[in-house]
């Protein structure tokens, strides 16, 4: 491993311990008086034991429990979240013991509000809609965008209905799926017949996707012939271009390691013409702003999906989510319309993005 990886798991664990120590704190305080010393540091004792063992047998891949592990961590901070709070308003009241009952009983109602609202963010999407101005001419041209669906075993034919409803409300003339569209295989699209329900997502002009870092960890041929059997058109590192009006480029991402550079994709293409660019990852948007690329769509950062996540992708990427035009380039970021790993989001929300293009 890197050091940077190093680094990060050190901090992981570290900030683990936090979190368990937060928690066997705010559980001795709700049962105060009512546990005895032996109780409490055995209910100490196991939770560090237990939860410590559950995370490193998954980091360690000695017994993979991912997304016990992500909820676990998910959950711990939650409550840390909400103890943090409390505290901090037990102290303001000078740890009144009515106040103090009081607070006892808004823990597990705070602590459930927010996993439900972290369920609720995941599930639900919103619309956000931006308009750009190219600096070529062109028709007005409505794309719809969604990326990093995470088709599998908790997110499949429900959300996929949904997208395809959206997209026909919002009167898309495009649809762009730049990459994760499937959780690491096919084997849940499969068993749960997914076909029929991806196929619905239609747009005059056709639907188009690329690859991302979940769709090549040993998959990806299997994952590019059932989405191209559900009538999509994968972009493999290609060029093509739509009714002689704009050219669209698709890379694969970056884990493809021989994938060629941007500027190798765009030798042969017209460049009077606009040129979209679908790239999983926002990593080379300086570069990109320097060539002929009138838009960039990208997903992968999940803008963190978990508060204070965000704080490092946006440390990570110079633009980890929105909108940003450099120089002539417009460059667009989404948070995801599905999730990794756990159904919870908090600080983020499911989302499909809405880009009106108009041209000189």
């Amino acid at each position: 491993m890197e050091l940077r990886h190093y680094i990060t798991f050190a901090v992981a664990v570290v900030l683990l311990q936090l979190f368990i120590y937060i928690f066997n704190r705010t559980l001795f305080w709700l049962f105060s008086g009512k546990i005895s010393h032996r109780v409490r540091y055995f209910l100490s004792s196991a939770t560090y034991l237990s939860l410590n063992a559950i995370i490193l047998l998954t980091v360690f891949r000695i017994q993979p429990m991912f997304r016990l592990s992500a909820f676990i961590l998910a959950f711990l901070l939650f409550s840390a979240f909400v103890s943090i709070g409390l505290a901090i308003f037990s102290h303001l009241f000078r740890n009144s013991t009515k106040i103090n009952r009081t607070l006892r009983l808004i823990y597990p109602i705070a602590l459930a509000s927010l996993l439900g609202l972290s369920v609720y963010n995941a599930y639900t999407p919103k619309v956000i809609h931006y308009q750009i101005q190219i600096d070529k001419p062109i028709k007005p041209l409505r794309i719809g965008m969604a990326s990093d669906l995470h088709l599998g075993k908790l997110f499949g034919t429900k959300q996929l209905d949904q997208l395809a409803e959206i997209f026909s409300q919002q009167n898309v003339d495009l649809i762009l799926l730049p990459g994760d569209i499937m959780d690491d295989n096919v084997n849940a699209y499969l068993a749960e017949q997914m076909q029929l329900h991806l196929a619905k997502l239609r747009a005059p002009l056709g639907v188009f996707a690329t690859l991302g870092n979940h769709d090549f960890f040993g998959d990806q041929q299997r994952i590019v012939d059932e989405i191209q059997k559900a009538g999509i058109q994968v972009l493999l590192d290609q060029a093509i271009e739509i009714n002689q009006a704009f050219t669209l480029i698709g890379r694969n991402d970056d884990l493809y390691h021989s994938r060629p550079n941007t500027e190798t994709l765009l030798q042969g293409v017209n460049r009077q013409l606009p040129i979209f660019l679908l790239d999983h990852r926002p990593t080379e948007i300086d570069q990109h702003a320097q060539l002929a690329i009138d838009l960039q769509v990208s997903g992968h950062t999940h803008r963190g999906q978990i508060f204070p996540a965000n704080l490092i992708t946006s440390l990570m990427y110079r633009l980890d989510y929105g909108h940003e035009k450099i120089q002539n380039s417009h460059f667009i970021v989404s948070s995801g319309y599905g999730f990794w790993g756990i159904p919870m989001r908090l600080g983020t929300q499911s989302e499909v993005v809405i880009i009106d293009v108009k041209g000189k």
